[in-house]
């Protein structure tokens, strides 16, 4: 609890200066547009469509409202309704974006256009710890730009929070949600936006319950199309909260406008898996072959504090900004397991016992800094400014095992006996990674009546040091220094193409950073099977892309738009996994010792097409359809031949209405998705996934100006996530197709339900 005051603290520190800035002298720091009513942004009779931006950059906006309606409960589930976003989660689970379907360390999550740590290896950030309710709106940014960090190879998602700005107002809300194994779970909110002194306060605070119960069942066999060997049912249930506050101060102080935000979300989660296989696919007690219990307690923290200071000076206009993010995210795993047939004694009586417990402590920080000016130079505008990232990433990992044969009789049935004492170290994991980066840019923009412009370079130096202190007290810790640096020059343009019309064409050059444990010297054992480890490699150097978009927008009758944008990137220096050492001196026993390379290269391509528009040119001014398309593809070869991305899907697809019923003060809508399969080959193991359709509803009724209740219904079909499993012992097998193991999994999850009000005051 002192923990969670402390970071809430952190999060609401704008109060502190709000609170100073009553005494203070200046006007009230104002936006482009004003702040929006609460009244009009929470019971609104109003069908919100996908907005056209006026940067030169291509950029698509999607406002939170219109997300609302059906009520996301995170940026991930948000997310699924936009163009060219895949995931591959789990059903009821929306965590880690694939921007055109590439891996998520291909793509670049901002919170507020800024860069924030991840807890994922691949450097990303799970979508889906950031609770919808914070939204302002998600931006699609498909091409780079100097003033932005290189590393995103696929594009980026800003996740725009609320700020001061924002709101006039404040609203409060509150829900329940039914699951399918008859649980609930509720959540509550409360935000309010307006004027403190000189300036514009926005504080917000929220609690939402999650849950996602799921069931899996796996067929294995020895290859395919051959006798049934198991059968392993499970239940998977993920239980936990999520907590957030954030708040936002902006005020005119010494001739400039100071912005100070901070934001904090908790998130709490127990993943609970049960098991049990049976031989043959048997489902009887007599041919129990294992019960298998597997819980991962997760607590993940993340923080932001930042201050933004804009003031004309030096016969341009400068800004200023500071901040620093923090995520530390705490994993206790454990894995128990009854064998029963060893023996002749089949259940309850148990042969064997065997309980893996892993614990993970990962602090991730990053302090960053930026100075820009911006001037006019008459023809257009010179921005030029440096960037300043120092990164800190600690991880510790410790494993330990604990097995022991169970004597018949005793602790039968799925009683799981106490662990004996005779614990056995797996080994630990000690690794702490440093980063600095100093990008410097420059970049031109402006605008004439035909074209709207910008160009720029951008230098990206990093310098890595790598200290490994696995090999515990006395022995000498081992450190690797690496450090790089890339040209990435990108250039932006917007053509008119008539009066509702325009052609926008972007060309630049992206990096993509190893992942972390890519990059760890440490040995992994068995990772790829018996006698196959795994060791990273310090010396990688990035993936870097050139990449091109074109794309053509035009302005639909009413407040419609429609959209289609090919893209292509060619990466090079790709990561892969390869074959580093073989140990033959036991022939019993081969060691094989595997390692991260830059191989090659590959390409990715694609088509993509989105409409949002009132059917106003029909005479269904109350009715708005929403539509999306995405056509993705690619190419890689690796020692097995050609294919795609790893888990690209090859298409996604999304297509829904809202039909507003203005003498009723109500309204409906409904939402159909569906993401294509997905391939991914890596040494040893190849999956095909396929995931069923995803079918919401919602219905709203308003009442007066200040009151709107929402009944929400996803997975209305009971989406389906099967995959399909080819596994070998060697490198070799998989190159003859000598399966080792070849497996399908089904996994499905119910229909959930939600009952929400919102109440302004």
């Amino acid at each position: 609890m002192r923990k969670t005051a402390l970071f809430a603290l952190a999060a609401l520190t704008p109060l502190a200066f709000a609170a100073q800035a009553l005494a203070a002298d200046g006007a009230i720091a104002t936006a482009a547009d004003a702040p929006t009513n609460v009244e009009a942004l929470i019971v609104t009779g109003e069908i919100t469509y996908r907005n056209r931006t006026e940067d030169a950059a291509p950029v698509l906006s999607y406002d939170q409202e219109y997300f609302q309606r059906f009520e996301p409960v995170s940026a991930g589930d948000a997310m699924k309704r936009v163009p060219s976003v895949t995931f591959l989660s789990d059903v009821l689970e929306s965590d880690g974006a694939r921007l055109r379907g590439l891996d998520p360390g291909y793509t670049q999550i901002l919170i507020n256009g800024e860069k924030v740590p991840g807890a994922l290896a691949d450097r990303s950030f799970f979508v889906d710890r950031i609770p919808a309710e914070l939204l302002d709106r998600i931006e699609i940014i498909r091409a780079p730009s100097a003033n932005r960090s290189g590393d995103a190879v696929a594009g980026a998602l800003n996740i725009v929070l609320r700020d001061a700005l924002t709101l006039n107002g404040g609203y409060v809300r509150g829900g329940v949600t039914r699951y399918n194994d008859d649980k609930f779970a509720g959540n509550a909110g409360v935000y309010w936006g307006g004027e403190v002194g000189p300036g514009r306060l926005l504080i917000g605070a929220n609690v939402q319950g999650r849950r996602a119960p799921k069931e899996k069942t796996s067929w294995r066999y020895k290859t395919p199309g051959g006798a049934l060997d198991n059968i392993e049912v499970q239940t998977d249930v993920r239980d936990g909260t999520d907590y957030s506050f954030n708040a936002s101060y902006d005020v005119a102080v010494g001739g400039g406008d100071l912005t100070l935000e901070g934001f904090f979300v908790r998130t709490d989660r127990l993943q609970d898996e049960d098991s049990l296989e049976y031989r043959g696919g048997i489902r009887d007690n007599a041919n129990l072959l294992t019960a298998n219990d597997n819980d991962l307690d997760i607590l993940t923290d993340s923080w932001s504090l930042r201050g933004k200071y804009v003031r004309d000076m030096f016969g341009g206009r400068s800004k200023f900004k500071l901040g620093y993010s923090e995520l530390k995210d705490d994993q206790f795993e454990f894995e128990q397991e009854l064998e029963f047939l060893r023996d002749a004694a089949p259940f309850p009586d148990a042969d064997r016992f065997t309980r893996d417990e892993t614990r993970t402590d990962l602090k991730d920080s990053e302090l960053s800094a930026e100075l820009e000016h911006e001037r006019d130079i008459g023809f257009g505008k010179l921005s030029f400014g440096v960037q300043y990232v120092d990164k800190s990433r600690d991880n510790l990992v410790t494993e330990r095992r604990n097995r022991f044969n169970v004597a018949n009789g005793v602790n039968g049935g799925f009683a799981y006996p106490a662990p004996t004492g005779s614990w056995t170290d797996q080994g630990f994991g000690k690794v702490a990674i440093e980063e600095t980066r100093i990008d410097p840019y420059v970049m031109l923009n402006g605008k004439t009546d035909l074209v709207t412009w910008e160009v720029g370079l951008r230098y990206e130096t990093t310098d890595t040091k790598i200290t490994d202190d696995s090999g515990g007290v006395g022995a000498a810790d081992r450190v690797t220094e690496n450090d790089y640096a890339f040209l990435l020059p990108s250039a932006n343009f917007k053509f008119r193409a008539g009066d509702n019309g325009r052609i926008n064409l972007s060309v630049g050059r992206t990096v993509r950073r190893p992942n972390f444990d890519s990059l760890q010297p440490i040995l992994l054992k068995d990772e790829y099977g018996d006698d196959q480890d795994f060791i990273g490699n310090p010396n990688l150097k990035p993936e870097t892309a050139w990449g091109l978009d074109l794309g053509y927008e035009r302005r639909l009758p009413g407040r419609g738009v429609a959209g289609v944008n090919v893209f292509y990137r060619q990466i090079s220096d790709l990561i892969e996994e390869d074959l580093l050492s073989v140990d033959r001196t036991d022939p019993a026993a081969v060691k094989r010792v595997y390692t991260s390379k830059n191989v090659g290269d590959g390409k990715v391509w694609g088509v993509e097409f989105d409409l949002s528009t009132p059917l106003t040119f029909i005479g269904l001014e109350n009715t708005g359809v929403f539509l999306n398309y995405s056509w993705l593809d690619s190419d890689i070869n690796d020692r097995y031949g050609s294919r795609r991305f790893n888990s690209q899907s090859n298409y996604v697809f999304n297509v829904g209405f809202i039909q507003d019923l203005p003498s009723w003060e109500a309204a409906f809508g409904v939402t159909y998705r569906k993401q294509g399969n997905a391939w991914s080959r890596i040494t040893l193991e190849e999956v095909r996934t396929e995931y069923g359709g995803d079918l919401e509803m919602f219905i709203e009724k308003r009442i007066g100006e200040r009151l709107v209740v929402r009944l929400t219904g996803q997975n209305l079909l009971d989406s389906s996530k099967d995959e399909v499993f080819d596994k070998f012992g060697s490198i070799q097998d998989q190159i003859d197709r000598k399966h080792d193991e070849y497996e399908i999994e089904t996994e499905k999850a119910g229909p959930v339900f939600q009952l929400t009000a919102r109440y302004a005051f």
